[in-house]
């Protein structure tokens, strides 16, 4: 088995590629991510505006995820 050796630059560029090459091509999981991520940080601010009050409805937290659909 034959070993490769690549310097510093070379590996980053070949990462670089990778990366570009799999977004490019799969653009559909980029964009899940983000919208995934998006209702999370929804979520997370309901459930912080539940804890700085008393109650929070169920439908005010629906309300908060649904405002996120794109």
């Amino acid at each position: 088995m034959d070993s490769i050796c690549l310097s510093k630059h070379e590996l980053r560029e070949l990462l670089e590629e990778a990366v570009t090459t799999a977004l490019i091509n799969h653009r559909e999981l980029l964009e899940e991510a983000v919208t995934e991520a998006i209702l999370d940080l929804k979520f997370g601010l309901a459930i912080e505006e539940g804890d700085n009050s008393e109650y929070v409805a169920e439908a005010a937290i629906w309300a908060k995820l649904n405002s996120a659909a794109f």
